[in-house]
C-alpha cells in the first residue's frame, strides 16, 4: 500500500496574494471619534477609506439631519489644490462652467467631460483666493488634469490625505457654528466661503451641502481635525448635533433631487457600453453649459449634439406612492417600453 502524504493547500500565499481583501481600510483623521460611536459596525468602501452606511440607528440619523443638526465626515472626497497665474483660464478650459466669473471666496457645482462631450464627474470648485483653488471631485483625475496643464502656468497636487473635512447640515447647523465661536458666519450666504480661526491655524467653512437644507462644509488640515470635530461636539451637545453615515446622507440627497457619479449616471472613465455614457444635457447638467465662453473640453460635441438633436437620454426623479422600496424596479412607459 503507497501511503501519500497529506497536502494540506498553503493558506499562507493566498492570504498574502489577496491581502487587500483583509487589509482594514484607510481611516480618516476623525477615524478615532466616528469609531467611537460605530455601535452598528456598518462600514463601506469610499475611495479606499473606512466610512458607515450607518453609525447607530439609520432612520434617527437621517431625522436628526432634518430637524437638528448632523455631522457627516466627507474626508474621503477626492480634494485637489490648483493654483498658479493661469489657474483661472485652465479651470476654465477643462470645465463647463465660467471659471471666469466664480470670485474669490465662492463656491460652484460644475462638471468635466472628454473631448466627446461626456460627462467624466462632477464636483464643486472652490476660489480660496484669485490664483488659488480647491477642486472637489468623487473620482481622481490627477493623471488628467496633469496631462490638461499644458500651456498654462498652473501646478495641481491632491490633497485629499493633507485635509480633512466635515458636512455639518441641519436647521440648527448655523447656532452650532456661533456658538462654537466662529465670529463671522452668519455673514455667509449661499456657496460663499471664508476662512476662520482655528487651533492655531484656520479652517475653511463654506455654506455649501448635499442635502438641500441649510448647511456648511468645513475643510481643515489633517492634524487639527480631531480639535475640530470636539469643537463642534461640545458646541452642538444642547443643539441635537449627532453623528451620521451615508445612508441618511443619501437619502436627503435624493429628496432634493442632487446626483451622484456612477450611482445616478455613469461617468465616461467606468462607462464600459457606449449607451451608458451621458453628456451633461442628458443629467440635468445642461444649465453649466454657457456656449459663449471660450474652449473647454468638449464644447464642440456638446454643441452639435444640441444642434443635430442627438440628445437620446434624460434624467428625471420619479415620486412613488407608499412605503415599498423602489430599488432594482423596471419603469416602462406606456407599459411597453422599458425606459429605466
Amino acid at each position: 500500500m503507497n501511503h501519500h502524504p497529506t497536502i494540506k493547500p498553503s493558506t499562507d500565499a493566498r492570504t498574502t496574494a489577496q491581502s487587500h481583501f483583509r487589509t482594514l481600510r484607510l481611516g480618516t483623521p476623525f477615524q478615532p471619534r466616528i469609531d467611537a460611536l460605530a455601535l452598528k459596525q456598518d462600514w463601506y468602501s469610499w475611495a479606499g477609506y473606512r466610512a458607515p452606511h450607518s453609525l447607530w440607528d439609520e432612520e434617527l440619523e437621517y431625522f436628526a439631519m432634518r430637524s437638528q443638526a448632523a455631522l457627516f465626515d466627507i474626508s474621503p472626497m477626492t480634494k485637489y489644490r490648483i493654483e498658479g497665474r493661469d489657474a483661472e483660464a485652465y479651470l476654465d478650459r477643462v470645465t463647463l462652467r465660467d471659471v471666469t466669473k466664480l470670485e474669490p471666496g465662492r463656491v460652484h457645482y460644475t462638471a468635466w467631460c472628454d473631448d466627446e462631450g461626456f460627462v467624466l464627474d462632477d464636483g464643486t470648485l472652490f476660489r480660496l483666493a484669485p490664483t488659488r483653488f480647491r477642486l472637489c471631485s468623487q473620482e481622481r483625475h490627477l493623471p488628467w488634469l496633469l496631462d490638461s496643464t499644458i500651456g498654462y502656468e498652473v501646478s495641481v497636487e491632491e490633497e485629499t490625505e493633507a485635509v480633512a473635512g466635515l458636512a455639518l447640515q441641519g436647521p440648527t447647523s448655523f447656532a452650532i457654528l456661533r456658538d462654537a465661536g466662529f465670529a463671522g458666519v452668519e455673514r455667509l450666504k449661499v456657496f460663499d466661503l471664508a476662512e476662520f480661526a482655528h487651533d492655531g491655524g484656520t479652517v475653511t467653512i463654506s455654506r455649501t451641502g448635499f442635502t438641500g437644507d441649510l448647511g456648511y462644509e468645513l475643510f481643515v488640515p489633517a492634524d487639527k481635525a480631531l480639535s475640530l470635530w470636539d469643537r463642534l461636539m461640545v458646541a452642538g451637545e444642547l443643539r441635537g448635533i449627532r453623528a451620521i453615515g451615508y445612508t441618511a446622507l443619501n437619502r436627503a440627497r435624493l429628496e432634493a433631487g442632487l446626483i451622484v457619479a456612477n450611482a445616478d449616471f455613469t461617468t465616461a472613465e467606468h462607462a464600459i457600453r457606449a449607451d451608458r455614457l451621458r453628456m451633461p444635457d442628458e443629467i440635468g447638467l445642461g444649465f453649466m453649459i454657457d456656449p459663449d465662453k471660450g474652449h473647454f473640453n468638449g464644447r464642440r460635441a456638446i454643441l452639435e449634439a444640441r444642434a443635430k438633436k442627438k440628445l437620446r437620454h434624460v434624467l428625471v426623479g420619479l415620486e412613488i406612492e407608499g412605503n415599498i422600496p423602489a430599488e432594482h424596479a423596471i419603469v416602462y412607459y406606456r407599459k411597453s417600453q422599458e425606459v429605466g
